[in-house]
């Protein structure tokens, strides 16, 4: 095998190398959802949105599933092959493409058997549902293409070929862009169309993906023989992709948590139900929308640490790191400054103009982004712990922010201060988070410097 790029180019260059296409893929993956909901806006106004925003969690539960597995895949895939194990990250590979698709038909197959009662945990309103129940089960239908397309890009970045994987998820997004507006104004299907647009996209790019592994994957050959599940094997991505699965579950549990507070409490307010779901339906797909820069960076981040750290090059480690957080606190402090400038602008992409709904738009984009200039810190720290095979320090980091702080706070808050103690609970949870981040950061600093000293020694 040819000496490997992660351990010999410029980090520099490699963090652009595998960054850029891994941000391009996360922000064409917001815009599925996002464009989505603009055409509905423009089209149904906040009901419409509303019924996106109740279908929100199952996305990130198929997010979830597909992060355990690639994120788990990639990083025991990097970490084997720079420990030169190459028989073990073959059958990392394989196995992960396996995973990917039964969990991907598996909970298609679940959401549709349950979907009515899904839709209603989510928040879902008398209302909403009758929009909210066709959107969904079509979605539900790309579900086992969807999966397999995110998870499929992380091994396809893991193999050097970062572009591709753009590619990959950019083909369906540009079918979707293409036929949303087609379905809905020329066909006039409304929603059903929409979610037609989006699943028909997954479905692309997951053939595209697809292809690469029959044709193109040259890091290691894929065999009958390697595509079944090992558990040892399993377990192992599992554990390794456990920090980035958890943190997608709290975000199911925090979107559920906030639908179904909006839900509540903006019925108790002048804004009624539908408006404060349609808003925080708007916050969530902006805020992917710009998270997913800090991600792709984390993202990009990965393969060079768990290579580098697979094969004791431990200058490069923090080398990378040192960059990694650098960029992603720019990117955040960039990004706050955009949203508090110009957040009326930002909420009428979304066609929705009562100006109850302009209002309280205005004052959740305000509140809830408050601390978002330190945002960049958590996506760094948990990669980067998962990608040097210590995912317990991983998982944790990535909890603090959506279990250990905002869910407690978003239960507590609204019994004293009503709908805004849902608004101000988000940017008390950033900021501990950031902290906590931080300090194991900063701690794991230090033992790699050390490692690197007793290495010099020896």
């Amino acid at each position: 095998m040819t000496t490997n790029t992660l351990g010999t180019e410029p980090i520099s260059k490699l963090i652009l190398k595998f960054s850029i296409p891994a941000i391009i893929s996360l922000i064409v993956n917001a815009i599925y959802n996002m464009v989505d909901q603009i055409f509905i806006g423009w089209d149904l106004g906040a009901v419409g949105i509303a019924a996106t925003s109740v279908a929100f969690p199952l996305n990130t539960v198929c997010t979830a599933v597909a992060l355990l597995i690639s994120i788990g895949g990639a990083s025991y895939f990097s970490l084997s092959l720079g420990r030169k194990q190459e028989d073990r990250a073959q059958l990392c590979a394989g196995n992960a493409l396996s995973l990917l698709v039964i969990s991907g038909v598996a909970l298609a197959i679940i959401s549709l058997l349950f979907l009515q009662q899904l839709l209603f945990v989510c928040g879902a309103t008398a209302d909403v549902m009758p929009y909210a129940v066709p959107y969904t089960a079509i979605i539900c239908v790309g579900i086992p293409f969807m999966i397999f397309t995110i998870g499929s890009g992380h091994f396809i970045r893991a193999d050097g070929n970062p572009t591709y994987a753009m590619w990959c998820m950019l083909s369906g997004a540009i079918f979707n862009l293409i036929f949303d507006p087609i379905f809905l104004f020329i066909f006039h299907m409304g929603i059903e169309g929409i979610a037609l647009a989006t699943t028909l996209g997954q479905v692309l790019s997951s053939c595209v993906g697809a292809y690469y592994f029959l044709k193109k994957f040259h890091t290691v050959k894929l065999t009958k023989e390697s595509l079944k599940i090992s558990k040892p094997i399993a377990l192992t991505i599992c554990s390794l992709g456990a920090a980035s699965f958890a943190n997608q579950v709290a975000m199911v549990a925090v979107q559920i948590l906030l639908n179904n507070a909006f839900k509540h409490y903006g019925g108790l307010s002048i804004y009624g139900s539908v408006i404060p779901l349609a808003a925080v339906g708007a916050l969530s797909k902006v805020g992917i929308l710009f998270f997913s820069i800090s991600i792709g960076i984390a993202q990009g981040c990965q393969p060079i640490h768990g290579y580098n750290y697979g094969a004791k090059n431990y200058d490069r480690v923090l080398q990378t790191l040192r960059i990694g957080i650098t960029a992603t606190t720019i990117v955040s402090i960039i990004s706050f400054i955009v949203i508090q400038s110009f957040p009326t602008q930002i909420i009428s992409v979304f066609g929705e103009r009562d100006p109850l709904y302009m209002q309280f738009g205005l004052r959740i984009f305000r509140i809830q982004f408050f601390m978002m200039f330190i945002n960049g810190i958590q996506p760094v720290t948990a990669n980067f712990f998962t990608s040097i095979g210590k995912p317990k320090i991983g998982m944790f980091t990535s909890l603090t922010r959506q279990v250990i702080f905002f869910i407690p706070l978003v239960l507590v808050l609204p019994l004293y201060l009503g709908i805004d103690g849902a608004l101000f609970a988000a940017p008390i949870a950033d900021l501990v988070a950031a902290i906590i981040a931080a300090f194991f950061l900063l701690r794991e600093r230090k033992t790699i410097t050390n490692l690197k000293l007793s290495m010099e020694k020896d």
